[in-house]
């Protein structure tokens, strides 16, 4: 019995340290899921990393919407890329009182006045002015049906197939809508746009006299968790810098919030929601996003152009001492993933809307899902922009030669020698163990032989004699019928 309890505590020890080798429990080198332990009680919601554009978690995220007034963010950015902010704009008496009934004139602006370009996009993002828009998009496209068709070219830019807009203001119409897909895309752009984030983060603004204000008036962010500093608050948002509210009778309420801690930003949008649970949406949709991934840096760790000597790209043969990877593109996954976990895929010809200068794209995944993409640029760039010819990519440094990238390419070596030497590690300690428990239990027996030959000579009898009386014992018992 003692010896096949033995073989078989040999065996769990064997078969123990096989399952902790083959699956990685070692070096917790398993991959991970990708998170999902979050929701929210609006109809539809997302989260995407806006480093990225990875959506880390949606909710109907393909469903079309009404939008109400996040449709501003569209509106505000047709304008910033058409139109200087010191333009002056004026009020015509269409652009105040073709409005839905009901929708409100809450900074009083009327016929005649003139407001700048700035003012103009203050009053449309702080305090939602249905008025603020429709001036601005007269401005700008000579007439809103005009303009209209800016913002469905721009959403065609953007990728956009999900969604149409009918009006710049974001007021009911059976013609207006978005899904959270795209209203994230929507607000991603945006808030690359320069003044548009700057507006969409201003917390109060002064607009100048108007015929209804002559002393000019203050206004102030409507959006809860970006205008609330109170951190005992469930209004408080660390991190939060723009974003836009959004309510109609047919949308409910909307929202998209954009925060940013320690160079991560995450948007959040949330579509038929409810007051004031839909604040709250957008900020656990944020948390989450924070919480459970890590952007990895793809310059860092990507080998592929170290791999190949030349690249034939968009119908170019290129030698791969010409070609380089953004120094600011990364890839978003679950915490504990390695970069070698997500797939790369590689494409010689770039789609439409890429940046200057980008010949090939590198497109990585996990479980599926788009993670990230890296552009690869020839150092042509750093010329054109010497020469002011092209400013869309900042120049960065070539990289994919340096020594630096060798020693972060040779990582993955010292992981895969740091897991053997764990689990080396962990063989030793189980031989030891083993060989400390067979010591212990020789020592016992010992003790227990001691304590028998000590009893056996308090009885007068020695080792040899009681030994033969077990033998004379076993003999009589065996020829018993």
């Amino acid at each position: 019995m003692q010896i096949g309890y033995r073989k078989k505590r040999v065996f769990c020890i064997i078969l123990t340290l096989w399952l902790m080798l083959n699956t990685g429990i070692i070096s917790a080198w398993a991959k991970p899921e990708w998170p999902s332990d979050t929701g929210i009680m609006a109809e539809a919601g997302i989260v995407v990393d806006a480093n990225t554009g990875t959506v880390l978690f949606g909710q109907n995220i393909h469903v079309a919407y009404a939008p109400a007034s996040i449709t501003k963010l569209l509106t505000a950015l047709v304008v910033a890329e058409r139109a200087g902010l010191d333009e002056m704009v004026t009020f015509s008496h269409d652009a105040v009182y073709n409005v839905e009934s009901g929708s409100g004139n809450a900074l009083a602006l009327t016929e005649g006045d003139v407001l700048s370009v700035r003012d103009c996009l203050h009053a449309l993002l702080l305090r939602s002015s249905n008025q603020a828009a429709n001036a601005l998009a007269e401005h700008v496209a000579g007439s809103r049906d005009a303009f209209v068709e800016l913002m469905n070219q721009k959403l065609g830019e953007l990728g956009c197939e999900e969604s149409h807009f009918a009006n710049p203001s974001g007021l009911n119409s059976t013609e207006q809508y978005v899904s959270a897909y795209d209203m994230a895309r929507i607000a991603r752009a945006a808030f690359q746009n320069p003044t548009v984030l700057e507006v969409g983060s201003t917390r109060k603004y002064t607009l100048p006299a108007t015929i209804n204000n002559p002393e000019g008036l203050t206004i102030g962010m409507e959006h809860r968790l970006l205008r609330t500093t109170d951190t005992s608050s469930q209004y408080y948002l660390e991190g939060a810098v723009a974003g836009k509210t959004g309510y109609t009778s047919v949308a409910g309420n909307t929202l998209v919030t954009y925060a940013v801690r320690d160079g991560r930003g995450m948007i959040s949008v949330v579509l038929k929601g409810k007051q004031p649970q839909y604040y709250m949406d957008g900020k656990s949709l944020i948390e989450f996003g924070f919480a459970a991934f890590t952007d990895i840096p793809v310059y860092d760790k990507e080998t592929f152009l170290q791999e190949q000597e030349s690249l034939e790209l968009g119908g170019t043969v290129y030698p791969v001492s010409d070609l380089y990877l953004s120094e600011t593109e990364y890839i978003s996954l679950p915490n504990g993933a390695e970069f070698s976990d997500a797939e790369r895929a590689f494409e010689a010809e770039v789609p439409a809307g890429s940046p200057g200068m980008a010949v090939g794209l590198l497109r990585y995944t996990y479980d599926g899902r788009q993670v990230g993409t890296a552009y690869i640029y020839t150092h042509q760039l750093r010329v054109k922009v010497a020469e002011g010819a092209d400013s869309q990519v900042e120049p960065v440094a070539a990289g994919n030669t340096s020594p630096e990238i060798e020693i972060h390419s040779s990582a993955e070596n010292w992981k895969l020698a740091l897991g053997v030497l764990l689990a080396l590690a962990v063989l030793a300690l189980l031989v030891f163990w083993f060989w400390y428990r067979r010591k212990k239990e020789r020592q016992e027996l010992a003790r227990r032989r001691e304590r028998q030959r000590q009893r056996l000579r308090e009885l007068g009898y020695s080792q040899e004699e009681f030994d033969r009386m077990l033998e004379q014992k076993k003999q009589s018992r065996g020829g018993r019928h």
